[in-house]
């Protein structure tokens, strides 16, 4: 390459800010601490948004809602927009799917979707504690972040894209429920998610 002139080029796609800090928002503890782990389930959920690109250049929005006991998937949504009901819709719907989120921590990043007033008065409701980590570090909500980073790295492979949202809901959904029932985790004795919760069932109550 060097005798004949040849250099490689970096390009970087075009990728949308998910994560805008609010200056004004109300501090939260970090309740974590980076220790992602629960022991029992309901306990503690970790939550992250990320971009899914589409071929034409525009986007989809995933936000995930993760139990740290099984790693469970617990709630989800799919989206065209980023505003803060997003973060609130896949809440309610892992409140749904575990029956009750009283008392649980709910940790993120300080996305405005998270830091917004109307996720505040929906944690209210439900009991839920918040817990954030410090602005600008993405170690802190780690566990959330490498998760869609999985995601689309093995959906998309290297520099790919979505071929339109339709497919892009599609195939996440079809991964998540992969994800859920057939993915085995080192860190839970290489069982899914589904089946150590319900190793777990059999000695403790779901929460």
């Amino acid at each position: 390459m060097r005798e004949g002139g040849i250099a490689g080029r970096a390009w970087k796609p075009k990728r949308p800010v998910t994560t805008v800090p609010d200056p004004e928002a109300e501090t939260v503890p970090d309740r974590l601490g980076r220790v992602f782990r629960a022991e029992r389930i309901g306990e503690k959920y970790v939550s992250d948004l990320t971009y899914l690109p589409l071929a034409d250049g525009s986007f989809l929005y995933l936000t995930s809602v993760i139990d740290l006991a099984s790693r469970r998937i617990a709630g989800w949504t799919i989206t065209d927009h980023m505003r803060a009901e997003v973060v609130v819709d896949a809440f309610e719907a892992a409140r749904r799917a575990r029956g009750t989120l009283e008392g649980a921590i709910a940790h993120s990043d300080n996305g405005s979707q998270y830091t917004s007033l109307l996720f505040r008065q929906y944690c209210e409701r439900y009991g839920v504690l918040q817990s954030r980590g410090a602005v600008g570090t993405s170690a802190d909500n780690a566990l959330a972040e490498s998760f869609h980073a999985s995601l689309k790295r093995e959906l998309l492979g290297s520099g790919g894209k979505f071929a339109d949202a339709v497919t892009a809901r599609l195939e996440v959904f079809a991964y998540l429920n992969w994800f859920n029932h057939r993915r085995r985790h080192s860190s839970l004795d290489y069982h899914s998610p589904t089946e150590y919760e319900q190793r777990l069932a059999t000695v403790q109550p779901i929460v």
